[in-house]
């Protein structure tokens, strides 16, 4: 599982996440031409998810860890081997599942935006 949600967030930051910013430069570069005022909201939106995103995956990071400790505490305990590429995957994936999570919405977002104001 945890392997397939890491191939999921992967691939949302690979191939999804230059859409959602060749969609913001563009609006930014459409404001600055028309001379009318950059969406502040969208500008704002941009950081606060950023640091929203990070803190997220901080915290998901340290649980990942704790519970990844926990297991092959037990594992060896009851005579098993505790195998780190899963315990590896499982906190790789939620590093990077705050962000591919937000990656995915915006471009949901910005797509949707885009052709209501065709």
């Amino acid at each position: 599982m945890p392997q397939r949600r890491l191939h999921k967030d992967a691939a949302s930051l690979w191939f999804e996440a230059p859409f959602v910013m060749a969609m913001r430069i563009h609006e930014m570069q459409m404001a600055a031409l028309t001379g009318r005022s950059q969406d502040a909201a969208e500008m704002n939106r941009m950081v606060t998810e950023k640091v929203m995103a990070t803190a997220e995956s901080a915290v998901a990071v340290n649980m990942a860890i704790s519970r990844a400790a926990f297991g092959a505490a037990m594992q060896m305990m009851t005579g098993g081997r505790p195998s780190a590429r899963k315990a590896g995957e499982a906190i790789a994936a939620a590093a990077v599942k705050p962000y591919g999570k937000r990656v995915r919405s915006n471009a949901r977002r910005l797509s949707r935006k885009k052709v209501s104001a065709s």
